[in-house]
């Protein structure tokens, strides 16, 4: 009983000592959860503590297999603190029942999934759906999720990925948010927000930040591979995002696979500890990524105890699968190669998530029955990933007006995506119902009725090789079919389809699963098959829509050179086809904006808006310039730039107004232009603010974005857009990573886009 009573005294310190550190005062509501916390802790074995860190897969669990599998006997041991890859809540009430009936001290678990982009109403890809720029809708999508997951008994996300990413051949480029630390931090931050809420309903779940850190700058684009880059670099252009997320509340944050400075970033306490508690006041737990622990084995670390401790002593909380921490920690901590007051740490850490979602008060919280029935795949959750898909789409090209398209006449439906369900949601659709897609092909009879006439023709596969394409396209979804007939005969088939039509709308590019996870690649262009069926389109002569799927950004040089009108849809999700017939019949406006930019090939990778310049920069306005910076056979330009977007409207830009060309630090100036809209159709544009350090102690990017407002006008409407410039916005961590806006000259840019912009300049005093 003593030793108990002593215990108590030294959790009860530690936990204060936590919340000293934060700066902040302990509410009574943290007060009464400490306290729980330590009693509980107080009756703890070191493998009960231990067991609290460990979060096995569930396989294939049934309900009638809960106490009786493997993972079922750990559960009643105390040896499992959470699990993953397991939804419905049958399921998961069965196995929580384990947990609080049959273990020892009742202790409840966490049931986490990879709700990426929306559960079983599907919204687009990350990548796509940061082409909205609209912050509303990227938070309402992640609520919907969570309201969708949590009444499936889930209760932790594995989301929101908010890695920096400036290369597209990495496959997890879709996964994203693309290639600007701005944009990157107001998403990830609207994610966790939507996701968590104030995380006490029951429809509120635990987010977690991936990958800490720097998994998206892998090198040469292939996945789980090297990384390395300058302090400078990771603070002022990878960093933000993972911060945002954390000041805005995130729960728990996953460890990325790469290493960073040499050591992987699942053992390093520099991460872990050293930045993310002690600089940015990070609160809650860190998981691995799946094996992250074991995997550090392979990168050279030690033996499976020596990485487990690693991780231990790094500040890691939780093992994904690997069990390092399950059958090592014990034999490491008598041996002194961890202490108990880590371990207690990442206990302490794991039983807080599980208190504030309400688990002690009632384990099954999120096992309601009836919840799924009205609140999951509803016409009302379809409806907003509709609107939201819709919101999206980049036209990237629209010679002569195609775009939209009449409701009348002959239209050429052709190409693989044409009526595909398997293919409409994109990489990380763990829950997608793919036999209720609407696919294009529907969406058009669904707008259309008996105005037009539709004519299909499939036209192509995804890829000439039968064997790539099982490996590219139905890996994880069986349900795509691959048709038999030669390409030969496929495009003679398209070709007749073409001839009886006024106008060809090509569905073409990448499968779901060309992009995600272990999908990098070198080739970032149409696959060919699909290209040699695009190009015998466009012989025909006939105006051609190419309506362009895609998870990464592509080459395009040929499609921009030769097909009038280019709408990229990435992949839209559970409503794709009805959003789709939306915007290509104007019934909704294209407004999405790129937030990586596309380049003119491979070669140009890595290529992004806010470089730096070198001592020999291209003259504006240059294609080549001998001992300049640049190619011999292709510009610096891209094909689009970052930001780019059209609409079916056009925008007319005053120039940049300031309220002061002096800024004085503390004080704040105004910029402002006049935005006009000189078409014939409402619609919506980006106007984005962007600024260059001209002078500083270290080398300054050509532009950062700063700011951005998404603006709707009526055809004829005419608006004043301003924002105001602090010197906060002028920030950023010089050599010696201090925090800092230097005095000097600025410029100030704002348009449609990162390279079609007005330009001011002001001085910071």
């Amino acid at each position: 009983m003593k030793r108990a009573k002593i215990l108590i005294v030294f959790l009860t310190s530690l936990a204060l000592n936590i919340s000293a550190q934060t700066k902040k005062p302990v509410s009574a509501e943290e007060a009464k959860m400490n306290t729980f916390i330590t009693n509980l802790m107080a009756k703890m074995t070191v493998d009960e503590k231990i067991g609290q860190l460990n979060l096995p897969s569930s396989g294939d669990i049934t309900t009638g297999q809960a106490n009786s599998s493997d993972i079922g006997k750990k559960i009643k041991d105390g040896q499992v603190g959470g699990l993953f890859n397991i939804k419905g809540v049958d399921k998961i009430k069965a196995v929580q029942k384990v947990a609080v009936e049959n273990s020892r001290l009742k202790i409840p678990l966490l049931f986490g999934m990879d709700v990426i982009h929306g559960y079983n109403t599907v919204f687009p890809i990350p990548l796509g759906m940061s082409a909205t720029w609209d912050m509303a809708a990227v938070q309402k999508s992640a609520r919907v999720a969570a309201i969708e997951a949590s009444a499936s008994g889930i209760n932790w996300t594995f989301s929101p990925m908010v890695d920096i990413s400036r290369d597209p051949r990495w496959g997890r480029i879709s996964e994203g948010s693309g290639e600007d630390a701005y944009l990157g931090s107001q998403i990830a931050a609207a994610m966790v927000k939507g996701y968590q809420g104030k995380l006490q309903a029951n429809n509120e779940i635990l987010a977690c930040v991936k990958h800490y850190a720097l998994y998206g700058a892998a090198e040469a684009g292939r996945d789980y591979n090297t990384t390395d880059m300058s302090k400078v670099r990771m603070y002022n252009e990878y960093f933000p995002p993972y911060k945002a997320a954390v000041d805005a509340g995130a729960a728990s944050i996953m460890a990325s696979f790469n290493e960073v400075d040499g050591i992987p970033a699942t053992g390093s306490k520099w991460l872990m500890t050293e930045v993310l508690r002690n600089q940015w006041g990070f609160k809650g737990f860190v998981v691995t990524d799946y094996t992250g622990i074991p995997e550090m084995i392979a990168h050279g670390m030690g033996d499976l105890q020596t990485v487990s401790a690693l991780a231990m002593n790094a500040g890691v909380d939780m093992d994904m699968v690997g069990e390092g921490f399950l059958g090592t920690l014990k034999k490491s901590l008598a041996e002194k190669k961890v202490s108990i007051s880590e371990i207690n740490r990442a206990c302490r850490l794991i039983l807080q998530a599980k208190y504030k979602l309400g688990l002690f008060t009632d384990p099954y919280k999120f096992c309601d029955p009836t919840r799924a029935e009205k609140e999951v795949f509803s016409p009302e959750n379809r409806q907003i990933a509709r609107e939201i898909s819709a919101e999206s789409f980049v036209l990237l090209k629209n010679n002569n007006n195609i775009l939209p398209l009449k409701k009348s006449g002959t239209i050429g439906l052709i190409g693989p995506l044409a009526d595909n369900t398997a293919n409409m949601y994109g990489t990380w659709s763990v829950a997608a119902l793919f036999d209720q897609s609407v696919t294009v092909l529907q969406g058009l009879k669904n707008a259309l009725g008996n105005d037009a006439k539709i004519l299909t023709a499939r036209g192509s596969n995804f890829l000439a090789d039968s064997v790539a394409e099982h490996r590219y396209v139905n890996v994880h979804n069986p349900t795509y079919k691959r048709d038999p007939r030669t390409e030969e005969e496929m495009i003679k088939e398209a070709l007749k389809v073409a001839e009886k039509s006024d106008v060809i709308v090509a569905t073409m590019g990448e499968g779901s699963e060309f992009t995600g996870e272990a999908s990098s690649v070198t080739d970032i262009q149409i696959p060919e098959t699909q290209k040699n069926l695009l190009k015998a389109l466009a012989k025909t002569g006939k105006p051609i829509v190419l309506v362009l799927f895609t998870g990464r950004p592509l080459a395009l040089k040929w499609e921009e050179e030769n097909i009038p009108a280019i709408l990229n849809v990435w992949f839209p999700g559970s409503e794709a086809g009805n959003s789709i017939a939306d915007v290509l019949f104007g019934k909704v406006n294209p407004s999405g904006k790129l937030s990586a930019t596309f380049p003119q090939n491979v070669g140009q990778v890595p290529l992004y808006y806010a470089h730096k310049n070198t001592g020999r920069p291209l003259a504006e306005g240059k294609w080549f310039e001998k001992f300049r910076s640049n190619y011999l056979d292709v510009s610096n330009d891209p094909l689009y730039p970052f930001g780019f977007g059209l609409s079916y409207t056009t925008f007319n830009y005053s120039d940049v107004k300031l309220s002061s060309n002096t800024l004085t630090k503390g004080k704040t100036i105004t910029a402002s232009v006049t935005l006009s809209n000189t078409g014939k159709y409402d619609g919506k544009e980006v106007v984005q603010l962007y600024i260059r350090d001209l002078v500083g102690s270290i080398t300054r990017p050509v532009k950062e974005l700063k700011g951005f407002q998404k603006v709707s006008l009526k055809a004829g409407e005419i608006k004043t857009i301003s924002f105001n410039i602090s010197d906060n916005d002028l920030n950023f961590y010089n050599s010696d990573l201090k925090f800092v806006a230097e005095p000097g000259d600025f410029q100030v840019f704002i348009g449609t886009n990162s390279r079609d912009v007005k330009t001011a300049a002001f001085t910071l005093k």
